[in-house]
């Protein structure tokens, strides 16, 4: 059994909009779907079904699911699930503070093991976690929605 790695993502973005507003946001399978997923799937309770989904998505027409189950939703402070097939869960955690007149996100995901393909993994989910807070914040700034090539 390979041991997890002490590493950690850790992604950083403010938000001109009050936490309540950035954690209505992220615990809406409708509004992931509006900036960042195709099909996505939540139910926001302690317990409750999380299935990230794309279809076609990026330049380089990415299709992937993936399983996953909230772990923590307190409002509106702290939304956390585990995701990842069995055996390769990882648990991804946002924050929220409300700091400079907005929300100062910090989103963390851990418990990678330490294998070539879990690096990989990490390598890719650190990017994109960038983009997904990037354009959460476009998102609720300025109602911005990325569109892929062919849309």
């Amino acid at each position: 059994m390979s041991k997890l790695l002490d590493e950690t993502i850790k992604q950083r973005t403010f938000i001109a909009a009050p936490p309540e507003k950035v954690y209505d946001t992220i615990i809406s399978a409708k509004e992931w779907d509006s900036f960042f997923t195709t099909g996505m799937v939540l139910e926001p309770r302690p317990g409750g079904k999380c299935e990230f989904s794309w279809k076609d998505w990026g330049p380089d027409f990415y299709t992937l699911k993936v399983p996953g189950k909230v772990v923590e939703a307190t409002k509106p402070n702290k939304f956390a699930f585990c995701w990842g097939s069995e055996g390769k869960e990882t648990t991804v955690s946002f924050e929220l503070a409300a700091e400079h007149g907005g929300t100062v996100v910090t989103l963390t995901e851990q418990g990678y093991k330490d294998t070539p393909e879990a690096r990989s993994m990490m390598l890719e989910c650190a990017s994109g976690w960038g983009e997904a807070l990037t354009l959460l914040k476009f998102y609720i700034e300025k109602g911005l929605v990325y569109t892929g090539p062919g849309k």
